[in-house]
């Protein structure tokens, strides 16, 4: 399945709920999904013209930079956490992994200007665009304005980023009765649905709320706490949508696990106690979740039905 959503209207799946993200006063078209899509993957927007947003969000990883622990920038300047998966934006009730950012039109802000990823200012940007040879008509087109500002380059963003939606995985169809898992499947979502969907809460797999999972006793990263200043929030960061779990690796904010086996591990094993470790990991007194090998297969069997080759195959969201 590769089409785009009726015109002028973008993909809202049935089984999901309302979107938090409004297209108001953004009036969403697809000649703005389209502008949006091409300033996506245009190096114009860095500073050196040499990285996109898709540098480091890649559709065949659906939208994460898989692979890699912390992605390249301009100048082959490394960041500082892991690029998180951007697919169900629309959904999102804040952005990055400390939440620093509440709104979809304002989150690409922080890319664009960090030193070590793109680098740019907002204002060099829209001189650039105002410039080249494509953009003033298409953006015309769109927000029918004489000149390019900034808030209709970040409408542009919104409208395609807003529209990659992740809703076709084999755990949708069988949700749908089209489909039914295997028993091995059956038997890891049922595990899942025990231990797991707490914080991964379906059909999107999260609340989008703020946890401390154990990775460490100190955190060198305050995650949530660099925001809000709380020290109830130190080491407590965004918990991550699952969808496409297995293409999106590696995981946690530093990509310190390579793989689904080495945090099914942490999750059982190597879960450490602090004192703001989340009371959801706490089983039986103990931290960490009580689960087998053959438990952890099983899963992870589980999780990998949510892997939805649509978003990542989809022409219409490549340039």
């Amino acid at each position: 399945m590769t089409a785009m959503p009726p015109a002028d209207a973008p993909e809202r799946p049935a089984s999901f709920p309302a979107a938090y993200y409004r297209h108001s006063p953004n009036t969403y078209s697809n000649a703005g999904f389209e502008l949006g899509r091409k300033l996506f993957h245009d190096p114009l927007l860095s500073v050196n013209n040499t990285v996109s947003c898709a540098s480091c969000h890649k559709q065949e990883f659906a939208f994460s930079d898989g692979g890699v622990s912390f992605s390249k920038g301009i100048n082959g300047q490394t960041g500082k956490r892991n690029a998180p998966a951007i697919f169900n934006m629309a959904w999102n009730t804040s952005f990055m992994w400390d939440g620093g950012v509440n709104n979809l039109e304002v989150m690409p802000l922080a890319p664009l200007t960090n030193p070590a990823e793109m680098g740019e200012t907002i204002k060099h940007i829209v001189y650039k665009l105002n410039r080249a040879p494509e953009y003033p008509a298409l953006f015309k087109n769109v927000f029918h304005r004489d000149s390019i500002d900034d808030q209709q380059m970040f409408w542009a963003l919104a409208q395609y980023m807003s529209n990659l939606v992740s809703a076709h995985s084999k755990y949708d169809r069988v949700m749908a009765g089209e489909e039914k898992f295997t028993q091995e499947e059956q038997d890891g979502y049922a595990l899942f649905k025990t231990n797991c969907a707490s914080c991964h809460k379906e059909p999107l797999f999260t609340d989008y709320s703020f946890q401390n999972n154990g990775i460490d006793a100190t955190f060198a990263d305050s995650g949530r706490y660099r925001v809000t200043q709380n020290a109830v929030d130190i080491g407590k960061f965004k918990v991550p949508a699952l969808r496409n779990v297995a293409v999106t690796y590696p995981y946690m904010h530093d990509g310190r696990f390579a793989t689904l086996n080495e945090v099914l591990k942490h999750y059982t094993s190597g879960v450490i106690p602090s004192s703001t470790l989340s009371d959801k990991l706490i089983k039986n007194g103990k931290p960490g979740l009580a689960l087998t090998n053959e438990e952890q297969s099983k899963v992870i069997a589980f999780l990998h039905t949510l892997t939805d080759s649509t978003l990542i195959n989809n022409s219409n969201y490549k340039q």
